[in-house]
């Protein structure tokens, strides 16, 4: 049965009906296309249940704009995954920067009164209630993260990079406008789904603490992150990047290993062989122009380095791909 016009607005986030009021335009049912004269794409937006908010964001704007959030007074008691790098037009990015790799942020208490719409987005934005999610999990004496997640007392923010087990349900969810009248529920069975393997994800940290984050601790984090993976050949020093960060050395690895879920050093290095493996992939360079381009003096090193990280010997992926 389809839903009617009454039942159809009950599902659109207010946050959306605003967006098109603001670009003058009308929504097609839980989505609004993007006039012409202020860009292109789409964004999409679905209330699954009292506790589960849905944005698909796909879209270009010729300029910056600002719209204020009408459920702003709620956002406390929600936690964000926001993922980015996973729509189809972006995989040529990120296989050209691997810091645009796919990732998921997960994060409490949304900051500001304002969502800023930038004029190139193509995000997956899930608001979930904590609350809800605690009574659906039982965590108490087990992860230090999910407790601390759950509990939603600080802000906290964690970054998990998207594997292909998780990239098939983002893709399941770009495909639902396809399932016609199983739609929503659709939508709610495979978001829910993707929350879970998230946290599966971060129950595996063994952080035993976590720090309270505030908003220039984590954009001086991103700002060292970016640094560290836009010079692969050059293995990171940890007091020049603290004293880059104004930092102190212990501040800046705690924090990093919170954030990302690894040491300063084997995050570089995941992202070096990464890179490593593109290389070889995409641009089918030879084994020994991938290791020197990527610093490496000793080619037995990046080789042994190479396998443990992406489970084969260069010379023997370059021959598979």
């Amino acid at each position: 049965m389809e839903f009617n016009k009454t039942q159809l607005a009950a599902t659109v986030p207010n946050v959306l009906k605003k967006f098109a009021d603001l670009l003058d335009t009308e929504m097609v049912g839980n989505k609004v296309i993007i006039p012409e004269k202020f860009g292109k794409g789409y964004c999409a937006g679905y209330i699954l249940n009292e506790n589960i908010r849905l944005l698909l964001l796909d879209y270009e704007l010729k300029e910056e704009l600002t719209l204020e959030d009408p459920d702003n007074d709620s956002v406390g008691k929600m936690l964000l995954f926001k993922f980015q790098g996973i729509f189809p037009k972006t995989e040529k990015l990120s296989a050209e920067k691997p810091s645009v790799l796919p990732t998921a942020l997960i994060a409490t208490r949304r900051v500001g009164s304002h969502i800023p719409v930038h004029t190139n987005t193509a995000t997956i934005n899930i608001e979930v209630s904590a609350s809800y999610l605690d009574g659906l999990l039982n965590v108490s004496g087990k992860s230090t993260v999910l407790q601390q997640l759950l509990q939603n007392t600080q802000p906290l923010l964690f970054e998990q990079l998207i594997q292909p087990a998780l990239q098939k349900i983002v893709d399941e969810i770009l495909m639902s406008a396809t399932f016609g009248t199983f739609e929503l529920y659709f939508l709610r069975i495979k978001t829910e789904e993707l929350i879970c393997r998230l946290l599966m994800e971060l129950e595996k940290r063994d952080e035993n603490q976590l720090y309270a984050l505030n908003g220039n601790d984590i954009r001086i984090l991103y700002a060292i992150r970016e640094q560290i993976l836009e010079h692969l050949d050059i293995p990171p020093v940890i007091n020049e990047l603290s004293a880059d960060a104004n930092m102190s050395p212990t501040k800046l690895k705690r924090l990093f290993k919170q954030i990302f879920g690894n040491s300063v050093f084997n995050y570089y290095q995941e992202f070096r062989m990464k890179e490593a493996a593109r290389l070889l992939k995409d641009e089918k360079l030879s084994v020994s122009e991938v290791g020197y381009q990527l610093g490496f003096t000793n080619l037995s090193h990046f080789t042994r380095l190479f396998e443990k990280h992406i489970g084969l010997k260069p010379k023997k992926y370059s021959m598979m791909v």
